[in-house]
């Protein structure tokens, strides 16, 4: 399956809800207004992680913060990217997912993955080294579970007989499946199921994991849920930090200070337990300083021209239908993240939609 250029760049809004400092009170529900903001100037999704015992995640609970979500809107759909099957229930997982869809109105969109940080997963007592195959596991349960009306499932890890599903998802046979990934075998793995799918990390191994989700859908014939409104019938994104201003300068004074507090919270579980090596496999961007976050592409600051160009240069370079854009971040102030999405919005925009 070839990707249609013809279709329209969607735009799409990320978070992890990390703590800056402020009361968490006051951080759910600026992100509340700021959310509403994102869905009244068109974008099409909020994507939230799910991180534990860290500063980075606000929101280790996904599925309560996207309920409040769902009834603050209407139009843009939500979704956890990714909800760490690991450390759920797949009974308990296919209940939550089935009263989010309804909520939500139909506009659930299931991001899932194993959890990337063994310090996470330790705590909640799951083997790393075993976290690919019980997430494999949980997966096929958890679809098996969404898409029939009695759930059987015999695995090496999750078995359940003849349990009565009595929540059923709004979005029959089951809301559509994503995933995120910044290496090789979980985007073909992505692939190979015909998931949408995001990357992230520098450019070029942005790249490298794209090629490779798109070699297995290409093999698989195309996504498991196809999407209309995406070229191709597959989102295939990237995720970028962005800020606009009016100026490069201006942009670069709002970006550095979040962009390098947010490296700080990505890295707390790591210095905590001794890893200092921002290159490994632990880490998604292979970044130790701001200057690094914006020559690998991870961040893109600067006026409406020149965030235009750098997301024209790596659109033109991964060949994405999705902008994945996280637009809220570290120590940035509410007004800083709405002026910035005011310019996005009219300045930016318009000009990608194309693309």
């Amino acid at each position: 399956m070839s990707i249609d250029k013809r279709g329209a760049m969607q735009v799409g809004l990320f978070d992890h809800l990390e703590n800056s400092g402020r009361p968490l009170a006051s951080l759910y529900d600026e992100r509340l207004q700021f959310v509403v903001a994102a869905e009244e100037a068109g974008f099409y999704c909020l994507h939230v992680a799910e991180h534990h015992a860290s500063p980075i995640s606000m929101v280790p609970v996904p599925g309560v913060y996207l309920g409040a979500v769902a009834r603050a809107t209407k139009k843009i759909h939500l979704g956890p990217l990714v909800y760490l099957l690991t450390l759920y229930s797949p009974l308990r997982m296919i209940e939550e997912i089935s009263m989010l869809d309804h909520l939500s109105h139909g506009r659930l969109e299931i991001g899932v993955g194993r959890g990337v940080s063994p310090f996470e997963l330790s705590y909640h007592k799951v083997d790393h080294d075993e976290s690919r195959d019980i997430f494999i596991d949980a997966y096929k349960c958890v679809t098996a579970g969404l898409t029939n009306e009695t759930l059987s499932y015999a695995g090496k890890y999750f078995t359940y007989k003849d349990v009565p599903m009595a929540m059923r998802p709004m979005q029959l046979p089951m809301p559509p499946f994503w995933y995120g990934s910044s290496n090789t075998i979980g985007a073909t793995w992505a692939g190979e199921h015909g998931m949408h799918f995001t990357a992230n990390g520098p450019t070029s191994r942005a790249k490298v994991n794209i090629d490779a989700f798109r070699e297995a859908l290409d093999k698989r014939g195309g996504a498991a849920s196809p999407k209309a409104e995406f070229s191709g019938g597959t989102a295939i994104g990237v995720l970028r930090q962005i800020v606009v201003a009016d100026s490069d300068a201006e942009a670069v004074r709002i970006a550095k200070p979040a962009a390098e507090y947010h490296l700080g919270s990505l890295n707390w579980l790591r210095a905590k337990h001794g890893f200092t090596d921002h290159a490994d496999r632990l880490r998604t961007p292979g970044a130790a300083t701001f200057d690094d976050l914006v020559r690998e592409g991870i961040v893109i600051a600067g006026s409406p021209d020149t965030v235009v160009r750098e997301i024209e240069r790596q659109t033109a370079a991964l060949g994405i239908n999705y902008l994945l854009t996280y637009l809220f971040f570290g120590t940035m102030t509410l007004a800083d993240a709405l002026g910035s999405l005011t310019l996005f919005r009219t300045e930016v925009m318009p000009r990608i939609a194309r693309l």
